[in-house]
Formats: C-alpha cells, sequence, structure tokens
C-alpha cells in the first residue's frame, strides 16, 4: 500500500500543472464542480441504494416464511405430484426469484427459488448450494433484520432468518439485482450528465475568466512593450497607458497603479533625457571651445622652445612639459568631441573599407611604437571588407593596440586575428595579449569613460599608465555606431578584446 501511495505521489508531482492565471482559475472552476458533481453523485447513488434496500426489506418482512414453510413437508424430490401441487400453490403467491430455505441444527436440509415463470410445472424449483453458500446461510442471525448474502448459482440475495415451529429456521430472501441494476442505470446517467456539464462548465469557464481578466492581459501587453523599449538611454517614448476598467475591481486597481507607475517612469525619463543633452551639449561646446586655447599654449611652448637666445634649464624643462601636457590635453578634448557627437547621432562615412590593410598599418604603427612587445597577425588569404568609417575604424585600432601597448609588460606577446564568417553575416576582429588580464573588479565597467585600470595591468613594467580612461569608451562608440559590438574576456595570461562588425 505504501508502495503504491508513493507511487501516486509522484504521479502527482509530475504533472504539469497550468502556470497561467487564466489557466489555473479555470483548472480550479473545473475541479471544484467536478467535487461537486462528485460529492452530489455519490450522495444520490448511496441514497437511493439505501431507499431500494429498505424497500426490498419491507417486502422480505411482508413476505414472511410462506415459501420457506412449504419446503418443512415436503417429500425427497420436489417433481413428486403431491408435493408440486402444494409447492406450486406457494410460489404463485411468491415474487419470482424468491429464495426460501431450511436449516435444522445450522444445516440446510432444503433449498429452493421461484422461477421467473411461475407456471412452468417443469422447472426445478431446487437450488445447488456449495459449502460456502451452507455456511454463509447457517450464519444468518435470527434476529429480525435482514443480511445481505451472496449465493454462488443466484448472486446477492437479501435474506431474512425466522424460528420455524420446529425448531428449525427459515430464511427468505429476494434478489438485490433489481436493486443493483437501478442504482448501475442512475451511475451511467450521472456520469453522462455530469460530464457534458463538465465540459460545458469549463468552456464557458474558460471564456468568463477570459473576459473577466481582459484588463489585466492588457496590462501585460503594455508591460511587454515597455520591457522591449531600450531605456538606458536616448529619448524614451512609452507605449500608451492600459484602458483603466473598474477601479472597485481589484484588475481595475492594478491598472490605474501600473498607468501611474508609467507616468512617473515617463517623467523620469524625460528629466533622465535633458540631463543627458544638457551634459552632452556642454560636454561638445567645452571641448569645442577648448581646442582653441589648448592649441595656443602649445603653439606658445613650441615658439618659446625654439628661441635662439640661451633659456635657463629649468625653464626649458618647464616650456617642454607645457607642450607636451597641451599636446595631452589636445588629444582629450578631441576624444571628448568624437564621443559627444557620437552621443549625438553624428552619422559615419559609410564606404567600403579594406579592413585587412587598416590592421596591417595599425600593427606597423604599434610595432614601431612598442618595439619591446611581440606583435603578431593572423589574417585570412583574401582581404575582408567591411562598410563603414576608415577613418574612426583605424580609431579603434589604434586604441585596443595602445591598450595593450601601455597596460601590459614588456615582452608581451600581442596577436590581432581578422575572420570573416562563411556565410557572410559578421566580420570578427580579435587583438589578444598575454599580459597580466584586467582586474575583475574593472570589467564590467572596462568601456565606460574614465575607466583606467593600468596600476594593476602595469605591474612588473612596461605601461606608462598615461590616458584618461577614454580610450576603449571610443572603441565602443565607434563600434557600436557601425552597427556592431565590442565585448572582454580576460583573466591573468590572457585578454582578449573582440569587434563584431557587419559584413560589407
Amino acid at each position: 500500500m505504501r508502495r503504491g501511495l508513493s507511487r501516486g505521489l509522484r504521479g502527482l508531482r509530475g504533472l504539469r500543472w497550468p502556470h497561467t492565471l487564466r489557466a489555473r482559475l479555470t483548472a480550479g472552476l473545473v475541479v471544484l464542480l467536478a467535487v461537486s458533481c462528485a460529492a452530489v453523485g455519490v450522495a444520490a447513488v448511496i441514497e437511493l441504494d439505501g431507499f431500494l434496500t429498505g424497500r426490498l426489506d419491507q417486502q422480505l418482512t411482508e413476505v414472511g416464511t410462506q415459501f420457506p414453510a412449504s419446503l418443512e413437508h415436503k417429500g425427497q424430490t420436489l417433481t413428486d405430484h403431491d408435493a408440486d401441487d402444494r409447492e406450486r400453490g406457494d410460489t404463485r403467491r411468491q415474487a419470482p426469484g424468491t429464495f426460501g430455505a431450511r436449516l435444522v441444527d445450522g444445516t440446510v436440509t432444503n433449498a429452493a427459488v421461484v422461477p421467473a415463470d411461475k407456471d412452468d410445472t417443469t422447472t426445478d424449483l431446487k437450488v445447488a448450494l456449495t459449502a460456502r453458500d451452507r455456511r454463509e446461510l447457517a450464519a444468518v442471525r435470527v434476529d429480525g433484520r435482514a443480511h445481505t448474502i451472496h449465493l454462488s448459482s443466484l448472486g446477492r440475495y437479501r435474506v431474512l432468518a425466522a424460528a420455524g415451529r420446529d425448531g428449525d429456521v427459515m430464511i427468505t430472501g429476494l434478489p438485490l439485482e433489481s436493486v443493483e441494476a437501478t442504482v448501475h442505470r442512475l451511475e451511467t446517467v450521472e456520469a453522462i450528465v455530469f460530464g457534458a456539464a463538465l465540459l460545458i462548465a469549463g468552456f464557458a469557464g474558460a471564456l468568463w475568466v477570459r473576459w473577466s481578466l481582459r484588463p489585466l492581459s492588457r496590462v501585460a501587453a503594455t508591460a511587454t512593450r515597455v520591457s522591449e523599449l531600450p531605456l538606458a538611454s536616448g529619448e524614451v517614448t512609452l507605449p500608451p497607458r492600459a484602458p483603466e476598467s473598474d477601479p472597485r475591481s481589484e484588475v481595475g486597481r492594478v491598472a490605474a497603479a501600473f498607468n501611474r507607475m508609467l507616468g512617473h517612469v515617463e517623467d523620469a525619463l524625460t528629466h533622465r533625457h535633458a540631463s543627458e543633452e544638457r551634459l552632452r551639449s556642454f560636454a561638445a561646446d567645452a571641448s569645442h571651445e577648448l581646442r582653441t586655447p589648448v592649441a595656443s599654449i602649445r603653439g606658445h611652448a613650441e615658439l618659446a622652445l625654439l628661441h635662439p637666445d640661451p633659456v635657463p634649464p629649468k625653464v626649458t624643462r618647464a616650456l617642454e612639459r607645457i607642450a607636451a601636457e597641451s599636446a595631452r590635453m589636445g588629444v582629450m578634448v578631441d576624444e571628448m568631441l568624437l564621443l559627444a557627437r557620437l552621443d549625438a547621432g553624428r552619422p559615419l562615412e559609410r564606404r567600403p573599407v579594406d579592413l585587412t590593410h587598416l590592421v596591417l598599418d595599425a600593427v606597423a604603427d604599434a610595432r614601431a611604437a612598442g618595439p619591446d612587445h611581440r606583435w603578431t597577425l593572423e589574417l585570412p588569404e583574401e582581404p575582408v571588407t567591411v562598410t563603414g568609417d576608415a577613418h574612426r575604424l583605424q580609431q579603434v585600432l589604434a586604441n585596443l593596440l595602445a591598450n595593450a601597448r601601455l597596460h601590459t609588460p614588456v615582452g608581451t606577446k600581442v596577436t590581432v586575428t581578422v575572420e570573416a564568417e562563411t556565410d557572410g553575416g559578421a566580420t570578427r576582429l580579435v587583438v589578444h595579449d598575454d599580459g597580466p588580464g584586467v582586474p575583475t573588479e574593472v570589467q564590467p565597467g572596462v568601456f565606460e569613460r574614465f575607466t583606467r585600470a593600468d596600476r594593476r595591468r602595469t605591474e612588473g613594467g612596461g605601461g606608462s599608465g598615461g590616458g584618461a580612461g577614454l580610450g576603449l569608451s571610443i572603441v565602443a562608440a565607434v563600434t557600436e555606431a557601425h552597427g556592431g559590438s565590442v565585448t572582454l574576456e580576460s583573466r591573468p595570461g590572457s585578454t582578449t578584446f573582440t569587434v563584431w562588425l557587419p559584413a560589407a
């Protein structure tokens, strides 16, 4: 039993319960209706069975012991002419199927049953009883109450035992076949009617639940559209609000609260976009305005260095530092101006670009700037062409190679790989080095502006650690402006920047 129960529990756990609220409500409605139908059906069957059995017991009481008493004085065979006349007279007053038995000292001496055709004088009334039948008849108590027994050749009977005049026991029985047939018919009718009711109720319930939850479905559809919007940056236009229903209902309150939340989100996004625009405009204006004074400072410093008169060494050193820092500031200003233009959606050139040629030139420049590094190339046999801005793509390559050169120790091997997908879907540009790697805590924001990890990447030698932290952000911005993407995978001894660009 325990094994069967455990199998049943495993079967219940294996069932796939519905996930949607609509399906759960419909399933719950059908289950409750099924339980109610089952309860009504069981109660009706039990009540009908008890009622019919009670009527049968009443008939047993009315019949009394007339039929079994007629068996008391018969001869050896029921086919003798005299006994036949006496018995036929008694059976004509009994219902077909009436059973009678006489017991003396707990032993069945006679047993007979009224045939279906009481006028048929050729049918033997005698009943063949098995040992089990005899034991079951002997076990019937003489208590004035009806009992149910099962006779092998006749089926289930309700029997009533009464004491005879000669110290014997008379048992009268009526068949339960009519009761069972009526109960089985009721069970069949209930199964058909309740099954049809469950099907109709399930279909109608599904329609009703679906109609009732329509406002919630609209809220879910609006939420889905909002979740698909790029909310990280730029101007965002939220979809129309979810239709509001009766505010007195739970669904109506959810829709109203959701719409209020969307209003707050839209206000926040509007303020954020306005702040971004102001910051972007400030960065562009500041970068543009700084270009002239920075260039002027650099020019004056270089002009002072070219002065033919003797200049004290300290002054010369100061002028050299002014020229170097002004040059660095000029690069930074140009980078900030480029980022501001990219943020503003300034279109880039869209021309076929020989990426292989750009890589060859960029690696040659990097080899000249970092002769202490090992530079290797892995290029396909055929040139790889992409569509984009050659100058900006050259800047992407230069920034990636400069990052590998400046932030890795002397002797680091840098490998540049170009691969074109066989189906023409995309082009992959990979810059890999075997340096110390990018710190784990820096990797999530490595493509953000002013992110610097040179303190750890340059441990052990080599790099100068310069830069304002704009190089990789320019790589990401230019790549995205070309419709591509850039990723980083780094661990100690292996750092890989992968740039994906659409094919020409």
